[in-house]
């Protein structure tokens, strides 16, 4: 699976951590060659240490915030300036905000849109166009299980990843006539920094590990399929929902999220 990005340029965001760094070994491990970008330029230059050390790859780094209106356009322009030609774009970028909306800080929900939605547009524009001349690429695009209902608490960020998975959806039919593949991944709670970024409670005890997330995303990509849920139980889960009323699930969704103080 991994072998299909060999010698190819991968360019991962979000890398310095979690999935990000998951996709960023295996691909090494692959022979990808690798642009890796995030904020924290220390755990950046850490990790590219590690896996050119480890394998006979290049791995150039990028800092950026995707916060930024200029984040995804300055990624874009480091690569176009070391005339590296991108054959797989991975949007992993993105966080999550935990607790009631109107007692939530405004300025993280914009950003939440801005990281979650807003730059993965503004950076898969950037590199699809490349792609369809080319006739090849691959674009694999982080979504969620939450991505198939509303999830109180986190409403902002189960709504941006509703957005990621039919964008990827709808892009993967799109470009499929011009050998351009194009997948969400969807992984349930992993064991990354996400929850204490977020805020959320360890309240959920079935993990999967990033490293197991990561190669589902890239075998079900490698595959061709538009979207892949990591987990046979988030699997189910994702799809029973289906057979109740949008309602009763996020009800549901609202009774296992809830903090103490909003229980009723």
């Amino acid at each position: 699976m991994i072998e299909r990005w060999m010698g190819k340029w991968a360019i991962v965001t979000g890398a310095s951590a979690g999935i990000g760094a998951a996709l960023a070994r295996l691909l090494a491990a692959g022979g990808a060659n690798l642009v890796l970008t995030a904020r924290r330029t220390d755990r950046l230059e850490k990790l590219a240490a590690e896996l050119t050390a480890a394998n006979h790859i290049r791995v150039e780094i990028v800092a950026a915030d995707l916060e930024a209106d200029s984040g995804p356009a300055e990624i874009f322009a480091f690569t176009a300036g070391k005339g590296i030609e991108i054959d797989l774009l991975i949007n992993n970028a993105g966080f999550g905000n935990y607790g009631r909306f109107d007692q939530s800080p405004l300025d993280p929900q914009l950003g939440m849109v801005q990281v979650n939605c807003a730059a993965v547009v503004h950076l898969t524009h950037l590199y699809l166009t490349g792609m369809v001349q080319r006739r090849r690429g691959d674009i694999l695009i982080l979504a969620s299980t939450a991505s198939f209902q509303a999830v109180p608490y986190i409403s902002v960020y189960a709504a941006t990843k509703a957005f990621d998975l039919l964008f990827a959806e709808g892009l993967a039919e799109e470009v499929a006539r011009f050998g351009v593949r194009v997948c969400a991944l969807c992984p349930g709670s992993t064991t990354t920094e996400f929850q204490e970024v977020a805020g959320q409670p360890e309240k959920f005890k079935r993990q999967e590990t990033a490293e197991k997330v990561a190669r589902v995303g890239l075998e079900a990509l490698a595959a061709g399929k538009s979207y892949v849920i990591s987990g046979f139980a988030n699997y189910a889960s994702a799809h029973a929902e289906r057979l109740v009323p949008r309602r009763f699930v996020t009800r549901a969704a609202a009774r296992l999220f809830a903090p103490p103080e909003e229980k009723r």
